[in-house]
């Protein structure tokens, strides 16, 4: 299973960018997946989750009502749509995906296939 995370880039205050992530190797409606970003010396931190299905969701209090999470199974690709960025929301971001279809964990550990990282850079 190969994770491919696209879509990052420079973008100014109160921009938006949608993310994408494509998996290979297996269908991606056999994963939970999920968002985290890092940025440098901090631990990666959880952004958003979805289930299988894309029924269920969970997004982080930081970027709730701006960062939604969304998939395409028939596509193989789940986004992060990103809207109102602030700096703060400069980091590395990264795809995961749990063998558990159900999955909307929050913790890194609970994810078995990482995506590569994509550059997010909010400017002011």
């Amino acid at each position: 299973v190969q994770l491919q995370a696209s879509g990052g880039g420079l973008v100014q205050v109160g921009g938006s960018l949608r993310l994408s992530c494509t998996i290979s190797g297996r269908p991606l409606s056999s994963y939970g997946m999920a968002w985290f970003r890092q940025t440098s010396g901090k631990e990666r931190e959880f952004v958003a989750a979805t289930v299988w299905s894309g029924t269920m969701t969970s997004t982080a209090d930081s970027v709730k009502g701006r960062f939604s999470i969304s998939r395409d199974n028939a596509k193989n690709t789940v986004y992060l749509q990103m809207n109102g960025l602030k700096p703060e929301d400069t980091a590395a971001y990264y795809c995961a995906a749990s063998s558990y279809p159900y999955s909307r964990s929050s913790t890194p550990s609970d994810y078995h296939y990482w995506g590569q990282g994509t550059q997010v850079t909010v400017s002011s």
